[in-house]
């Protein structure tokens, strides 16, 4: 098993490589329409990729089979179907099924042998997730689990807008507290005192600009704030 995967890995850094001399490939298969998918792939759309969406359920590729650019209804644990709808000439595809974890699982599997280059697939557990990491899938995404995470910083804190990068860094919009403002960051010592560095700041009326070291925060400016999880939630809460 170990050198299966092994083998697996080696093949898709191989194709990989190659593929990031061909210049941006702007398709993407997305294999189950429900909720998650039929909204990934409408916003791929919005964003001029083209779409190739699969499901097993006829009801649902009908339903969005004028929206995507191809629609299809097929079985991707097979990996004959996948090969014959061309998903193995995909650079990017996204395993996007429900509760099934069987079927996520198969069909990850048929698109690592198919060598496909980037593959995301979403998990409805971190069990789920840790055994398609361990597949060799190359993004993990937990939809329920993340929002719900995000939600609960936004309800309990002081923040407008919570992103966390990886376990321990995030990013966080919030409204610049009383001792950030009034003297250029710089001299503000918020990166030496709190661990967390002012990336951006919006003026009322105003778009979203890069903060500097000679940027001024003003009383109810609105900063992005970046650093470790716990520095940026307890500099939120200073606001």
């Amino acid at each position: 098993m170990a050198s299966y995967l092994h083998s697996l890995r080696h093949r898709r850094r191989k194709r990989r490589s190659e593929s990031a001399g061909r210049g941006g490939d702007q398709r993407v298969a997305v294999i189950g329409l429900g909720r998650f998918g039929s909204s990934l792939a409408s916003e791929l759309m919005r964003r001029g990729w083209d779409v190739l969406g699969l499901d097993t359920d006829a009801r649902l590729v009908q339903k969005y089979s004028d929206t995507l650019t191809h629609a299809a209804v097929a079985d991707c644990t097979d990996g004959e179907a996948l090969r014959q709808l061309g998903v193995n000439e995909f650079t990017s595809a996204v395993v996007a099924i429900g509760t099934d974890i069987e079927a996520s699982i198969l069909v990850s599997t048929n698109l690592l042998e198919a060598d496909v280059p980037n593959i995301w697939a979403k998990a409805i557990s971190r069990q789920h997730g840790q055994i398609l990491e361990r597949l060799g899938v190359h993004h993990v995404v937990l939809p329920e689990h993340e929002m719900g995470e995000r939600v609960a910083h936004l309800v309990t804190g002081r923040m407008l807008d919570f992103i966390q990068f990886d376990d321990d860094y995030a990013l966080v919009k919030t409204v610049a507290p009383a001792l950030a403002t009034g003297v250029p960051l710089g001299q503000s010592q918020v990166r030496s005192k709190f661990g967390v560095t002012v990336v951006g700041i919006k003026r009322s009326g105003e778009d979203f600009t890069y903060a500097t070291a000679e940027t001024v925060v003003q009383r109810g400016d609105v900063i992005i704030v970046t650093g470790r999880t716990h520095a940026v939630e307890a500099f939120a809460e200073l606001s």
